[in-house]
């Protein structure tokens, strides 16, 4: 990694009407480094991105990327950067590999050096076998894929992704995530946003986490999962109705009032040395069945659910 930046932000911020949807973005983001962009759905995510790939003008603050100001030099910007949004960008009218080398055409290759790429990356991406289908008779995960690969195909130094893997099995995440490596470990800047926090933990160097349009924090994954730290404990209730009763049972060993419940599973942060026979015992003691319990780090998914929670402005 370099100190040369292929992002920068500062007080960047974006309002419609009385509404601001992104204020005061400050970023400096390293040539050949991931930045992930955290929030639920309108924290601000896309309106940054929309912002640094030209398509929308700040209110207020400045941005470059690969160098080039955003509002004064918008064009140059749009010869270093590589798109993949959360809608489909490609034409279902067209095969996956006749998009692939229209793009390369349009990127100033040859037919020959444009068809050549236009294979390369269907193989990468695994849609090698249906090149020459039509995108419109392709399924919603392989589509994707063929708008990943358009976003690649001229190489570009700076890659923006808006939710890129939104539709893909597992296994096409995976081998995703390796390509994203590929490029980035040759110099590539890649500003990623993104719901699947174990997405940002595999990917990205450096995280800012945007809620109602400010950052309420940033760091490395490591640095935010150790600012909420300790250990958690899931706890799979055999009747999902017994999860307030067993979040009191276990208060005594909680480290924070931080307890989350999804489905039949409870999640409270655990004190320094608390035994699991102790927790066993206040179940037990309040009569709840549990089927399981299971003590761990914390995750990017407890910094994000912590944050968000605690800037959250009631309805």
């Amino acid at each position: 990694m370099t100190t040369e930046l292929g992002i920068t932000t500062s007080g960047l911020g974006k309002r419609f009407g009385d509404f601001w949807a992104l204020r005061d973005l400050d970023l400096a983001v390293p040539k050949g480094s991931v930045l992930g962009l955290l929030g639920h759905n309108g924290a601000g995510k896309t309106t940054a991105v929309r912002i640094l790939t030209t398509l929308s003008e700040p209110t207020t603050g400045t941005a470059t990327v690969a160098g080039h100001d955003v509002a004064t030099d918008a064009a140059a910007v749009r010869t270093k950067i590589g798109v993949t949004g959360q809608g489909a960008t490609v034409d279902g009218l067209l095969t996956a590999r006749a998009n692939l080398v229209m793009i390369g055409r349009l990127s100033r290759l040859s037919p020959a050096q444009a068809k050549v790429r236009a294979d390369e990356l269907l193989e990468r991406v695994g849609l090698s076998e249906f090149a020459d289908r039509r995108v419109d008779r392709l399924s919603g995960g392989m589509r994707r894929r063929v708008d990943l690969a358009a976003s690649l195909v001229a190489d570009p130094p700076v890659l923006m992704l808006d939710e890129p893997t939104t539709g893909l099995d597992p296994a096409s995440r995976q081998d995703l995530w390796n390509l994203l490596r590929e490029h980035v470990a040759r110099g590539m800047t890649l500003l990623l946003t993104t719901q699947y926090l174990e997405e940002a933990d595999q990917l990205a160097d450096q995280i800012v986490v945007l809620d109602h349009g400010r950052v309420i924090a940033s760091g490395t994954p490591a640095e935010l999962k150790s600012r909420v730290g300790g250990e958690r404990l899931d706890v799979t209730l055999a009747d999902p109705a017994d999860a307030d009763a067993a979040r009191v049972a276990l208060a005594p060993h909680a480290e924070s009032d931080d307890a989350r419940v999804d489905g039949a599973v409870l999640t409270i942060a655990l004190r320094p040395g608390t035994r699991l026979i102790e927790l066993v015992r206040e179940l037990d003691h309040a009569q709840i069945e549990a089927v399981d319990l299971h003590r761990r780090e914390a995750t990017l998914d407890d910094v994000f659910l912590t944050l968000t929670r605690k800037e959250m402005v009631p309805a």
